[in-house]
C-alpha cells in the first residue's frame, strides 16, 4: 500500500479545488475540506475573526493533506483496520465522515459478525474486520467498495438534489459512483447499461 501521505495527497487530487455547490450539504469545500470542518477546527485563515467562504478559498493543498491525516486517518483510527480496507475507508471517511465506518460495520453484520453499527472503529469492529479479512482476503475490499457504491445510490434515491453526484448529465456514472469504483476490482464495475438501469427510476 502507498504510504499515508501519498494516500492523503491522492485524496486531495481526487477531491479537486474550490467548490460551493448549493446542492452539496457540505457547503463550500476546497480540496475536500468543508467549511464546517474548518469552523470546527477554528481555521480563520484570513484573520478577520470569522470563518467563511474566503477562508475556504485560502486553504492550501498542504493544509488539506494535514487535516486528512490528523482528523480523517489518525482520529478515527483507520490504521487499526486490515490493510486492504485502509485506503477505501480513508477515502470514504473524507467524503462521508463516520458513515464510511457504518458502511463497513453493516457489511460485517451481513457477514455474520455481531457488532454495533455506531460509526466508530472500536475493538469490536477491528476484531470483526480482521476476522473477515482472514476469511475472505481477496474479496473484502471489493465487498466494501460495492457497499459504498450502494450507499451513494441510496442517497440519490432519497434526495433528488444529490442525483447529479451519482449520475452525469449524459446518464453516465457521476463522481460518487466513479470514485467508489476506483477501489473495486474491474470485474465488479457496473457497465453503462447496468448503471442506467439502476438510475432509470430517477427520470
Amino acid at each position: 500500500m502507498r504510504n499515508l501521505r501519498q494516500l492523503a495527497e491522492d485524496i486531495v487530487a481526487r477531491e479537486g479545488g474550490f467548490v460551493n455547490d448549493p446542492d452539496d450539504p457540505g457547503g463550500a469545500t476546497n480540496f475536500g475540506v468543508t467549511i464546517h470542518t474548518m469552523r470546527r477546527l477554528g481555521m480563520d485563515l484570513t484573520g478577520d475573526g470569522q470563518i467563511d467562504v474566503d477562508d475556504v478559498r485560502a486553504l492550501t493543498r498542504g493544509q488539506a493533506v494535514e487535516i486528512f491525516i490528523d482528523h480523517y486517518w489518525r482520529k478515527p483510527r483507520i490504521e487499526a483496520l486490515p490493510e486492504a480496507l485502509q485506503a477505501p475507508v480513508f477515502d470514504m471517511y473524507v467524503n462521508a465522515g463516520a458513515n464510511a465506518v457504518r458502511v463497513l460495520q453493516r457489511l460485517l453484520v451481513e457477514m455474520g459478525y455481531d457488532i454495533d453499527v455506531d460509526g466508530a472503529i472500536g475493538s469490536q469492529t477491528v476484531r470483526a474486520a480482521q476476522a473477515a479479512a482472514l476469511a475472505a482476503p481477496a474479496h473484502l475490499a471489493d465487498a466494501y467498495g460495492i457497499a459504498r457504491r450502494n450507499y451513494y445510490y441510496a442517497i440519490a434515491d432519497a434526495r433528488p438534489a444529490s442525483r447529479k453526484f451519482a449520475r452525469r448529465r449524459d446518464g453516465g456514472k457521476g463522481g460518487w459512483i466513479a470514485r467508489a469504483e476506483e477501489f473495486i476490482s474491474a470485474r465488479y464495475h457496473l457497465s453503462r447499461g447496468e448503471h442506467l438501469e439502476r438510475t432509470a427510476a430517477w427520470g
